[in-house]
């Protein structure tokens, strides 16, 4: 059972460990809620302390700013795909039906968590597909790469690369691969419901299946394999 406080959050991330406390808790779970209503520009923690019925300055003995509190969710996030991914692949052999899998679980993993009940797992998943970027395409993304920020990221990359590599040894882009069908999954899903002229892919009403069938048509195309 996947329980966040056994996986990897960067120490710097937060101040405090927001599971460590009811109001910690709360940060996330309304965090979440608020980030998916307003969107992430309009979003502050003023705004959030009022949905809350707490007081701002108790939300910055948690995290400096807005930025970490959203990249921890994508941490959060990361982390999560990495667990569906192990569960729903470790008794499997063929390493074609392994990456089938994985992209299944990289496309909508919007299976709720009973073990963490303050988190709303499909709520994420949006957030995933329309903010996950600000948090790392900024300015400072160096300086938190330094600090290990994204290696919950380089963890998920890394094993679905390891899964590229079982199907092709030779394949001369494994990593490149893994992080586009992660990146694609995302960005296919927001086109088709923001900017449909970008996509050939259709959504309606969060099923994602046909999202799906285009990361398994490139990766029969590209990987060679039927």
């Amino acid at each position: 059972m996947f329980v966040l406080s056994a996986s990897p959050i960067p120490e710097g991330l937060c101040i405090k460990d927001p599971l460590q406390s009811k109001l910690g808790k709360k940060i996330i779970s309304h965090g979440i809620l608020l980030i998916d209503e307003l969107g992430f520009e309009s979003f502050t923690f003023k705004k959030l302390a009022n949905a809350m019925g707490s007081n701002e300055t108790s939300l910055y003995r948690y995290f400096e700013n807005k930025h970490l509190l959203l990249l921890y969710l994508v941490v959060w996030y990361w982390n999560w795909v990495t667990y569906l991914i192990d569960y729903n692949t470790k008794n499997i052999e063929d390493p074609n039906r392994k990456l089938d899998l994985i992209i299944d679980n990289i496309v909508d993993a919007t299976k709720e968590n009973p073990s963490v009940d303050f988190v709303n797992e499909r709520v994420l998943h949006r957030i995933m597909i329309t903010e996950s970027s600000k948090a790392y395409h900024t300015k400072n993304i160096d300086e938190e790469n330094k600090h290990g920020f994204y290696f919950s990221y380089k963890q998920l990359i890394q094993k679905i690369a390891d899964v590229v590599l079982e199907i092709d040894k030779k394949f001369p882009y494994p990593h490149s691969f893994a992080s586009n069908l992660f990146e694609m999954a995302n960005n296919e899903i927001y086109f088709a419901e923001h900017l449909p002229r970008l996509t050939d892919i259709k959504v309606k009403n969060e099923n994602y299946d046909e999202v799906a069938e285009l990361l398994k048509f490139y990766k029969k195309r590209i990987l060679n394999k039927v």
